[in-house]
């Protein structure tokens, strides 16, 4: 099992900052990549950033250069800092792991229960 706990979410003035935080914990699987995804009312959930376990990272068009991924993985953590806010990004944020279970090539994908990231003008 994977079961992902999210922090670090709330309100901030549009040319703020805040940083998401991710941590998992696994029984009999592997992680793979981890990223972070968002969902903003009546939109569609899109890839926001990610990261494999050898360190690549892509990054959705809209926030190269304001945000930053970052993830440890001997503790299974991954963290989204985001700079220079702007209300387009008030949205839900969901971290993301694809996990692979021990011993077998089957990928599995888990979610965090989301946290709440609202930007004012």
């Amino acid at each position: 099992q994977v079961h992902l706990v999210e922090s670090g979410g709330g309100l901030v003035q549009a040319g703020g900052s805040l940083r998401l935080s991710c941590a998992a914990s696994i029984s009999r699987f592997s992680i793979d990549a981890m990223g972070w995804y968002r969902q903003a009312p009546e939109k569609q959930r899109e890839l926001v950033a990610l990261v494999t376990n050898g360190g690549s990272t892509n990054y959705a068009d809209s926030v190269k250069g304001r945000f930053t991924i970052a993830r440890d993985n001997a503790k299974n953590t991954v963290d989204l800092q985001m700079n220079s806010l702007k209300p387009e990004d008030t949205a839900v944020y969901y971290c993301n792991a694809d996990a692979v279970k021990i011993g077998t090539d089957r990928h599995f994908a888990y979610w965090g229960q989301g946290t709440q990231v609202t930007v004012s003008s």
